[in-house]
């Protein structure tokens, strides 16, 4: 059973830093590229970040660029994504995604695999 729990959404003022979690069960996740997306109110869902099933290459969201870092350990199963200098047009809820080929992609429907999402919030 495929299961991606993210956690470490909450409220944070602009200008602060949030780390997102995603643990990972249920799938070979070192061969599977992660990514994370989100969606705020009344929009669609739009890619952020995703990452290859080795780690060794990343793709961003213009939007995001040179704020958000996605990194993941496989290891623990984990993949994270460190936020800083956030704005309010950050605000959504944030969904981690399994993709079950190494090769990340910023296409939602490229996506096998969905967590339940976190909210994040960002106050001006």
């Amino acid at each position: 059973q495929v299961q991606l729990v993210e956690s470490g959404g909450g409220l944070v003022q602009a200008g602060n830093s949030l780390r997102l979690s995603c643990a990972a069960s249920g799938f070979t996740f070192s061969t599977s590229a992660m990514g994370w997306f989100r969606q705020a109110p009344g929009k669609e869902r739009e890619f952020v970040a995703a990452i290859r099933g080795s780690g060794s290459r990343t793709i961003y969201a213009d939007s995001v660029k040179g704020r958000f870092t996605i990194s993941r350990d496989n290891a623990k199963n984990t993949v994270y994504v460190q936020m800083n200098s956030l704005k309010p047009e950050d605000t959504a809820v944030y969904y981690c995604a399994a993709r079950t080929n190494p090769f990340g992609s910023i296409y939602s429907n490229d996506y096998n695999y969905w967590g339940q999402g976190t909210q994040v919030t960002v106050s001006s």
